[in-house]
């Protein structure tokens, strides 16, 4: 039996919710049905991935927009704030670019920011997404994280938008505090032979058994990337929408 240990009352400024834009939903949902059980159901034009009734990700067909812009497919991670137009603000301030900024009717506003060095998230205000980041939870998101060429160059604009106190360990992976001193992400400067030219937030979903999980992505077209000491990253079927697959008890 699948139990969710999920708090919908979030921290703001920690990660609570991911969703996948891709140029062909048709090719891309199999493949995550394949990997992760997950059953997507449509309304208008977004897909809601759930597993066993809980919503567990999201999906919608990348806008024509930033397509002719040639963005690549990929995970988008929300984050929680008190007020999307404050921080989209201070955003602008301090680098970040502003691509969209909306009040969805009766569901809460949304922007979507990219970092000085151009990764993409969203902020979220409102209550209606629930909080689907889980500590340990089988095909389930359970990390954020973002892979960039040089973590000198956003460490300022993330912490002026979020208050988070950024820490280098003695691995060289920085260490993201919310306001709380509670670790919520972390920042990792990834070569690009590994991650592309792009910089990139990417999502850690929990499995099961780590070995069967990675032959079913291989199998159904996805891309081993690097294989860490207890995680891996791949591509999915689009060979650019970048997620790591890491065992759960």
């Amino acid at each position: 039996m699948l139990i969710y240990k999920i708090k919908n009352n979030m921290n703001r400024y920690n990660h609570f919710f991911a969703d996948l834009s891709t140029y062909s939903p048709k090719k891309t949902i199999p493949f995550y049905e394949k990997i992760f059980g997950w059953e997507y159901y449509k309304n208008n034009n977004y897909y809601s991935a759930y597993v066993n009734n809980y919503e567990v990700a999201g999906l919608y067909e990348t806008p024509e927009k930033f397509k002719q812009m040639r963005m690549p497919h990929f995970w988008m991670t929300y984050i929680k704030v008190e007020n999307v137009d404050k921080v989209a603000e201070k955003s602008k301030q301090l680098g970040g670019i502003i691509e969209v900024n909306y009040q969805m009717k009766d569901y809460g506003k949304v922007a979507l920011i990219r970092g000085p060095q151009g990764a993409g998230f969203t902020i979220f205000e409102g209550n209606m997404i629930k909080n689907t980041r889980t500590k340990n939870t089988a095909n389930t998101m359970i990390w954020n994280e973002l892979h960039v060429s040089n973590a000198e160059k956003v460490i300022s604009f993330y912490q002026g938008i979020f208050n988070w106190k950024i820490i280098k360990n003695k691995k060289g992976i920085y260490t993201v505090l919310n306001h709380n001193d509670e670790h919520v992400t972390d920042i990792l400067e990834t070569q690009n032979k590994y991650k592309g030219k792009h910089e990139y937030w990417v999502c850690t979903f929990g499995v099961k058994n780590i070995l069967k999980s990675k032959e079913l992505i291989l199998e159904n077209g996805g891309n081993l990337i690097i294989k860490e000491e207890k995680r891996i990253l791949f591509t999915d079927n689009s060979n650019e929408a970048f997620f790591y697959i890491k065992e759960v008890q």
